[in-house]
């Protein structure tokens, strides 16, 4: 399966005609959700499988927590369940570590 020309504008970054929807859904689920419109999220919810967004969306670093929340609360997810909405590994590492 091939990507509409008009999500091409969401990867910006890589070369879109080789964008493998099989091997990157989980990249695509990302900027779809990320950066998407309405008929983005339509067609990402027409190919992709429900739970693999909802996985995606939880294990996500890539994802804003603006638009996360804005997800989690469409799919009905706690926000505790959001990698994104937690304090990175970094932060917590250089806590441990006195200046």
């Amino acid at each position: 399966m091939k990507l509409p020309a008009s999500l091409k504008k969401y990867f910006w970054d890589v070369h879109f005609k080789g964008l493998d929807t099989r091997k990157c859904q989980r990249y695509i689920a990302d900027r779809i959700l990320e950066y998407g419109d309405v008929k983005a999220a339509q067609w990402l919810f027409a190919h992709f499988q429900k739970e693999m967004l909802k996985n995606a969306l939880q294990k996500s670093r890539a994802i804003s927590p603006k638009s996360a929340y804005f997800w989690a609360a469409f799919f009905g997810i706690p926000r505790t369940k959001l990698l994104c909405s937690q304090k990175s590994f970094q932060k917590l590492q250089s806590s441990h570590w006195q200046s």
